[in-house]
């Protein structure tokens, strides 16, 4: 009697369920359908907004591209599977579920909702979809069309919808004449241009000053003329990205005439044989790391008013520097700046002629030909064009053995009239605590000036 009431009672719920299980499912389908259909309307009503300048920004919207998931056909994808077996899952039964967590209750007002700066993938987000899919796969595991590794072979396109790239225009078809004339076949020569990495300039110039005194000038005085010339060629090599070369020759002469010098009729007034090359290897920035040779010479004897006296000749002295070190470069539009900081450096000087008087006053001891310094050298060298006009040239270099100094700061403002004229103030100070002073000097401070007006042209 037990098993039959047992039998009836269980048949009894059986018909029960089936029916209120289909409602069930019929209920889960359509809250699946309906939230999705939302979802869908909301999504692309904001994106159509983007594309409008009138209309104002959508305030809140859902952009994350994982939402894909729930709009294409159901299918078995690896990150719910994943998620569901992390230590972070927690079963539940199907009326204690969060409704975030379950497509039974979700609504379009529990999808998590980002600014719209927020585009890239939220794992919020992606772990609310993967739940759904998860509760999907359990409550209709027959409805699931397709696995995710059958992706690997889907194509965007097929082959007949790939676009091809457009084919290349013959320009020189639009560009013939309407009856061309036929000419034979010639040779067509092909050069080939390679970077010129090479710099090089030149200048020259002529000047002429002149002053003319009577012979009973009231404050006496003399007549003299002078004339100086100047040559500077330089060839600078530059990279553009780690060596830089830079080499210059610059002649200097200018004589001047000496009437109350009774044995000479003229004298040197500048005198000046320079060569010198620059090597240099970017380290950072505008920094080199910088070798320099530096050599200078005169070409004329000078000789000490009304006597025979030799004070300087060619190769008397000769002076060789070879400096090691760190150079700063500057190249603007107006300025060019180069500092050179050499704490090591070598000169060397020779006196080829022993009739100079004074050998001390080039660092050599007497009765020696020669002289072997070392030290530290800081050199400078600035060009600015101050205006269309008028430009500087300025050089200061600092010698020392660190027992003595030579220093020398040159000035030369250039004022050009024309094309072909200017006017030139050249400006020398030198310091130079080596020589022996003389009863009628008490400083080691030296001073040079010379104003001229003639020719110069640079090419």
């Amino acid at each position: 009697m037990n098993k039959r009431l047992t039998i009836w009672i269980a048949l009894s719920f059986l018909f029960v369920a089936l029916p209120a299980q289909n409602k069930w499912n019929a209920q889960v389908m359509k809250h699946f359908s309906d939230t999705l259909q939302e979802i869908s309307s909301s999504y692309f009503a904001y994106y159509n907004l983007w594309d409008d300048p009138n209309a104002p920004a959508a305030k809140w919207v859902n952009p994350n591209p994982y939402c894909y998931k729930l709009f294409v056909p159901p299918t078995y994808y690896e990150a719910p599977i994943r998620q569901a077996f992390s230590f972070e899952w927690e079963p539940s039964d199907r009326l204690g579920m969060n409704s975030c967590d379950s497509v039974y209750m979700a609504r379009p007002d529990t999808l998590p909702k980002y600014k719209l700066t927020e585009v890239k993938n939220d794992r919020v987000s992606d772990r609310w979809i993967n739940r759904i899919l998860m509760n999907f796969y359990l409550e209709n595991p027959e409805l699931v069309m397709g696995n995710e590794l059958y992706f690997a072979d889907v194509k965007a396109l097929d082959e007949e919808q790939v676009g091809r790239a457009p084919r290349k225009e013959n320009v020189k078809e639009y560009m013939q004449v309407i009856n061309p004339v036929e000419t034979a076949d010639a040779e067509v020569d092909v050069k080939i241009m390679k970077p010129n990495f090479w710099k090089k300039t030149a200048y020259a110039s002529i000047h002429y000053n002149q002053n003319a005194i009577s012979d009973n000038w009231y404050q006496g005085g003399e007549s003299t003329n002078a004339l100086v010339s100047e040559l500077r060629l330089t060839a600078n090599y530059d990279d553009k990205q780690r060596v830089q070369f830079d080499n210059l020759m610059e002649i200097k002469l200018g004589f001047i005439t000496a009437p109350s010098d009774t044995m000479h009729h003229y004298k040197t007034n500048a005198d000046l044989f320079h060569l010198k090359s620059k090597l240099g290897v970017k380290a950072f920035n505008r920094w080199y790391y910088t070798f320099e040779a530096d050599f200078k010479t005169q070409f004329f004897p000078n000789y000490k008013t009304n006597t025979n006296d030799l004070i300087s000749s060619f190769l008397s002295p000769a002076t060789l520097d070879l400096s090691l070190g760190m150079d700063y470069k500057l190249n603007k539009k107006n300025v060019t700046l180069s500092v050179m900081a050499a704490p090591l450096t070598y000169k060397f000087v020779y006196l080829k002629n022993d009739s100079i008087i004074n050998p001390s006053s080039f660092s050599v001891d007497p009765g020696h030909s020669s002289a072997n310094l070392f030290g530290s050298k800081v050199e400078a060298n600035l060009t600015w064009k101050i205006s269309k006009d008028i430009s500087l040239r300025s050089k200061v270099d600092y010698f020392t053995t660190y027992e003595k100094v030579v220093a020398n700061w040159e000035n030369t403002f250039e004022f050009k009239l024309n094309r072909y004229l200017s006017t030139k103030l050249f400006l020398h100070a030198r310091f130079d605590d080596g020589v022996t002073l003389k009863e009628e000097d008490d400083t080691y401070f030296q001073f040079k000036e010379m104003l001229t007006f003639g020719l110069a042209y640079t090419w």
